[in-house]
């Protein structure tokens, strides 16, 4: 069975993300942290797909959670190759750098880069070992233009962008393909404290853009035919100059 682990998948654009993957015909293993209400939700949207899915509660910040929880998943079920990764998790804690304490650096860092690398890293193996696999990095504007009071979150998203660059072409050979994507202004969770009737004149098509949008992204650089696509960054951002 293809199987498509979606990072951060309870809601937002994860949950989009997990819900065009199912109508693509993958189960879906809908990774959490807390919030197991959302993620019942999201998996009741992909089954309402006539897909599968399946909840995989852990923090993408703890190395050990993932090496115990997703580590033990891939060991148990060989018969559900994980053939598509979206790592989606992330935080915001915005502050201006002179005032960004120690944790706000931490976690934002640790949940976004750290959790790229060490889910990345587990997931790979059994890429390689098929020879075949797509890796989508969810980014940000942010991490490609810079943002004041987003000095964590931009270096955290940065950073994947770089590492997405350089893990395309370790893995090229073997029919994987590394990408990322940059949503602008998106409708979620992480945006509702931002004035879209102030932002949205930034933008060329003058709105702030939806989950669904982000997600047909994934759908495309996920499906087999993008093969020939891979080490670039996609903005979703509505025309905004990056």
């Amino acid at each position: 069975m293809k199987s498509a682990l979606v990072t951060g998948g309870s809601r937002g654009i994860g949950k989009a993300v997990c819900i065009k993957l199912a109508e693509m015909g993958y189960h879906v293993i809908i990774n959490y942290r807390s919030n197991e209400d959302e993620a019942r939700k999201t998996l009741q949207a992909v089954e309402e797909k006539n897909a599968t899915g399946e909840l995989l509660q852990f923090d993408v910040a703890d190395k050990e959670a993932i090496k115990n929880i997703l580590g033990e998943w891939i060991e148990k079920n060989t018969d559900k190759s994980i053939e598509v990764l979206v790592n989606n998790a992330g935080i915001r804690d915005d502050a201006l750098m002179f005032w960004m304490n120690d944790a706000q650096w931490d976690n934002v860092v640790n949940t976004s880069l750290g959790g790229f690398f060490y889910v990345t890293r587990i997931v790979l193996n059994s890429m390689l070992q098929k020879r075949y696999g797509r890796i989508i990095n969810i980014v940000s504007l942010s991490g490609i233009k810079g943002m004041p009071g987003q000095v964590n979150y931009s270096a955290a998203k940065a950073g994947i962008i770089g590492a997405t660059k350089a893990l395309a072409q370790e893995v090229g050979k073997r029919n994987i393909t590394v990408n990322a994507i940059a949503p602008g202004f998106i409708k979620t969770d992480m945006t509702q404290d931002l004035d879209e009737s102030q932002l949205k004149s930034l933008i060329p098509v003058n709105r702030f853009g939806t989950p669904e949008e982000v997600a047909y992204t994934v759908g495309f650089l996920a499906a087999p035919q993008a093969a020939y696509i891979t080490g670039e960054v996609i903005s979703v951002n509505g025309g905004l100059h990056t």
